[in-house]
């Protein structure tokens, strides 16, 4: 363990931090943030009439909408003379998500993605390449701090040129990979297509975050780079990587408790779920100054897993995410709403049409699929009018999405019988582990 003290307090002792932790920090939202001020007026709460970690149930949720909403610095609960450290996450609604990191927070994030690495066994020794991209978006920068803080060599190698990623993987001697699922496969692919054998490289540690990925894709990576592959957990609205992670034991990903308060909700009710019972995670940060968020909604589907780890962690572990419809998903990192496409579809039609979304994974890469049908049988003379309206289309959900959408126009009720409703969203990149 990177912290023993931390990762393996008793249950009780835990459970006494996260409360002094939580009293802290709903004072400063309810000093700070308008929106959670209001939220406890509405309820007619104050942060002390909370008498413990249950009734913060008694509290309303915070979504994506209302980050959006409170754009840009709406949501921050210091000083932005404070902040050392802005990101922004893509919205829908064409404003981004801006969130904030005092040099507390740097600490505190450097710190749990270093307990993240070590746990799955990277050490000082070890040469980390980072494959994720280093824009505005927080994933590798997260990984550099914690590996940083660890003592290990960082190569940032970002995402782009993928042949010059494996050749630099092999002549500088990376020994830890860090990527998303989907990078990784297309990664493989063009190994094999430049005559990279695994056996000329030396890594023996990959993590694998940011997208779903299963069980086979696993064996493919192990097998594939000669690694021992893990999952974790990232949200950049919440911290970015180190909210949770595997152990050596991969049997669920211990959550950085200490930092995160998790829960388990019922996704249409809103109501809190006993352990065991899958449903939606919602996190609020514990030590988090700038930017802390109050019973977040993920969006992700999960179940706590309630037996004790083998690795002597206490921390509550989750399992796996599962794959499921839902109306938002992230694609390459990006979350892609179903009902930002429906208003785009709306502004161009005059009228909601039928339409299913698809997302999956070609050659390593996520891909976006419309399955648009057209409002009537068009005439031989219409192609020309049918063609600019494609054009149209995908240009409006490239800006607003920010990434590239696969149209294909169908004929007029071609999808009344499977689709029965006006729009569904399928998520085919993986099945639940």
């Amino acid at each position: 363990m990177w912290n023993p003290k931390q990762e393996g307090l008793p249950r009780r002792e835990l459970e006494q931090l996260q409360w002094e932790r939580l009293q802290s920090t709903l004072n400063r939202v309810y000093r700070h943030v308008n929106f959670y001020r209001k939220g406890f007026d509405d309820a007619g709460l104050l942060p002390q009439d909370l008498e413990g970690i249950a009734d913060l149930a008694r509290l309303p949720f915070t979504d994506r909408a209302t980050l959006m909403e409170n754009y840009p610095y709406g949501m921050f609960a210091v000083p932005l003379r404070e902040v050392v450290r802005i990101h922004s996450v893509p919205g829908w609604t064409g404003k981004p998500i801006v969130t904030g990191y005092t040099l507390n927070d740097l600490d505190h994030w450097s710190d749990l993605v270093a307990r993240l690495l070590f746990g799955c066994g990277v050490t000082p020794d070890d040469v980390v390449q980072i494959s994720f991209a280093y824009p505005m978006l927080i994933r590798g920068l997260g990984f550099q701090y914690g590996a940083e803080r660890l003592g290990a060599s960082v190569i940032p190698g970002s995402s782009e040129e993928i042949r010059k990623q494996i050749l630099i993987m092999r002549d500088f001697r990376t020994t830890v990979m860090v990527c998303s699922p989907s990078y990784a496969q297309y990664m493989l692919a063009q190994m094999r297509e430049i005559g990279v054998a695994p056996k000329e490289l030396l890594l023996r540690v990959g993590l694998f975050g940011s997208e779903p990925w299963d069980a086979s894709m696993r064996s493919d990576f192990e097998q594939g780079f000669l690694v021992d592959a893990f999952d974790h957990y990232a949200l950049p609205e919440v911290m970015g990587p180190g909210i949770a992670g595997e152990c050596s034991r991969k049997e669920g990903l211990h959550i950085a408790e200490d930092h995160f308060l998790p829960e388990i909700v019922d996704p249409d009710t809103g109501r809190p779920l006993p352990p065991g019972e899958e449903g939606e995670l919602v996190l609020t940060n514990l030590t988090r100054e700038a930017f802390p968020l109050i019973r977040f909604r993920t969006g992700d589907i999960t179940r706590f897993l309630p037996e004790p780890c083998p690795c002597g962690r206490t921390l509550a572990r989750m399992a796996s995410l599962k794959p499921r419809e839902h109306d938002l998903v992230r694609v390459s990192g990006v979350p892609v709403s179903l009902q930002r496409i429906r208003d785009i579809l709306e502004e161009v039609y005059d009228q909601a049409p039928c339409y299913q979304v698809v997302v999956d994974r070609e050659q390593g890469e996520d891909r976006i699929q419309l399955w648009l049908e057209m409002r009537r049988k068009p005439f031989d003379d219409e192609m020309k009018k049918i063609e600019a309206l494609r054009d149209r289309i995908t240009e409006r959900l490239r800006e607003a999405l920010r990434i590239k959408v696969y149209l294909t126009l169908l004929e007029h009720r071609s999808l009344a019988e499977s689709v029965k409703t006006q729009g569904i969203l399928v998520d085919k990149r993986a099945r639940p582990k």
